[in-house]
């Protein structure tokens, strides 16, 4: 799965979840002929990301080529079970990607435009957002 090489801080602040704001980076196709758009703002795991992107390579049956757009560099924590409050922040768990409205997170090139629906309509149904199919 994918996780960052190096990291500044070990642990981070949450931030905070919106769903008012739109993406101003990242909404525009930039390799490929179509895109796989996110609609809602959610947190998305590097396991959702490995799950969708073996799910498009899978449908395509190495004909055409994908971009993987997002990547997973914000740290969540969690503490042990039966821990009591205090003893400070928790240990590593996992790591996600904050998406918000607007974010194109696929991108394919190579292939006709109803074999690429099919495999972002496959790969959405394994993310907690709502998603569209977007061409150039």
């Amino acid at each position: 799965m994918l996780a960052p090489k190096k990291l500044k801080h070990r642990k981070q602040q949450k931030g905070r979840k919106t769903n008012r704001t739109f993406e101003s980076r990242g909404t525009k196709i930039s390799f490929g002929s179509y895109g796989l758009k996110a609609t809602t703002a959610k947190w998305i795991t590097s396991a959702q990301i490995e799950a969708c992107r073996r799910a498009i390579i899978r449908y395509l049956r190495k004909g055409g080529k994908l971009w993987v757009r997002i990547f997973p560099d914000k740290v969540i924590t969690k503490k042990g079970q039966e821990v009591p409050m205090g003893g400070g922040k928790g240990s590593l768990d996992h790591y996600v990607c904050p998406v918000r409205p607007g974010r194109v997170l696929f991108e394919l090139e190579g292939i006709d435009e109803k074999s690429a629906q099919e495999a972002f309509r496959k790969a959405g149904s394994k993310l907690p957002v709502k998603t569209k199919f977007v061409k150039k």
